[in-house]
């Protein structure tokens, strides 16, 4: 559906160049939510707006449908722009009309017939489940409700594509959900594909099926959602992922020499991490009984993530050297990826 190969744009100030995306190349399935994460100034905004050419990038290839937009004449770069609609994250809402006409705005630019907005609105207002503040102001309405309304408006073309650039950043915890719902029922009853560009691991986690993961400019890891929650190579990815959960916690209190992260000369502290199938196996009594190893679980998480579920665990195993580190290769050869956070004694 999308792709972009080695996509470079470079903004000229005048204190310098200023190179927001270096040599990016990703690939979006047709159906897929794709999310682009990364700190502010990671270039994540500005590679989004390269995708429909509101940014013309100065070299690499565009490619939508099959088309190169890079090689579009204008009338055609028009033509694919309108397959494709963005989402805010402070709505862009026209404040004089109402939820009904802000809706009926792209329909209306395109020279619809009367009837053929009147249904459309109707049936995105039901979609969004805001029928009946059809006749209110965006003033009166709630930032939830206020997003709703952008994506309802985001969808009368029926695009192939909704770009959704930090459109929750500006909504409550709740509110944030309620919104990933919507964004997920729309892709999963209208197909459409969906691309997520955001600062938080959490919506990632719950709506997305690949992920590509920005540092200044460039993409430096990209992959299947679980396989980067299960085994993130870069330190980026690996901190993202913490915000998720409270394991960084663990980290806290071993630089506050917390007693819970205080160890003696037979003990490592460990955290694993795992997937799919070993989630319901009892690894841990089967290390201790086979490795002759106590393990003491300090920290535990089960989630869900793409229907597969993921467990971390932070343990502190007590034992012979050698007995644990059979115990950790033992669970390695079962698919259980393993951190030694903090050692006892340096072997």
């Amino acid at each position: 559906m999308i792709r972009l190969e080695h996509v470079t744009k470079t903004f000229k100030t005048k204190d310098g160049n200023v190179h927001a995306v270096k040599d990016v190349s990703i690939h979006v399935k047709k159906g897929m939510i794709y999310g682009i994460i990364g700190f502010s100034g990671a270039g994540k905004s500005t590679l989004v707006r390269c995708i429909n050419l509101l940014e013309r990038p100065d070299d690499g290839k565009v490619i939508f449908d099959g088309k190169d937009l890079m090689e579009c004449t204008p009338k055609e770069l028009r033509e694919e722009r309108q397959k494709m609609s963005m989402v805010f994250q402070h709505f862009n809402l026209m404040k004089s009309r109402t939820v009904f006409e802000n809706i009926a705005m792209p329909l209306r630019m395109i020279k619809a017939d009367k009837a053929v907005i009147d249904k459309k609105v109707m049936e995105l207002l039901e979609l969004i489940d805001l029928v009946e503040k059809k006749d209110a102001y965006p003033s009166q309405l709630s930032g939830g409700q206020k997003q709703r309304v952008a994506i309802a408006r985001a969808l009368a073309t029926d695009p192939k594509v909704l770009l959704c650039d930090e459109a929750t950043s500006a909504l409550d915890p709740q509110t944030t959900q309620s919104i990933l719902k919507l964004i997920k029922k729309i892709n999963q009853e209208q197909g459409i594909t969906v691309i997520v560009i955001t600062h938080e691991m959490l919506v990632v986690k719950e709506i997305c099926d690949r992920v590509a993961v920005m540092e200044a400019g460039r993409v430096v890891e990209k992959g299947d959602i679980v396989p980067v929650f299960v085994n993130p190579m870069q330190e980026i990815t690996r901190n993202f992922i913490n915000t998720t959960n409270n394991t960084e916690k663990i980290y806290e209190l071993i630089e506050a020499n917390h007693p819970l992260t205080q160890l003696s000369d037979k003990q490592q502290m460990v955290r694993l991490t795992y997937a799919g199938e070993a989630t319901s196996e009892a690894m841990i009594s089967k290390v201790s009984r086979e490795c002759n190893v106590d393990c003491s679980i300090i920290y535990g998480n089960v989630e869900v993530i793409k229907d597969s579920p993921l467990g971390v665990l932070v343990t502190t195993f007590t034992g012979e050297s050698a007995d644990i580190k059979a115990a950790l290769e033992l669970l390695k050869k079962e698919g259980v990826s393993v951190e030694v956070i903090r050692r006892g004694r340096i072997d």
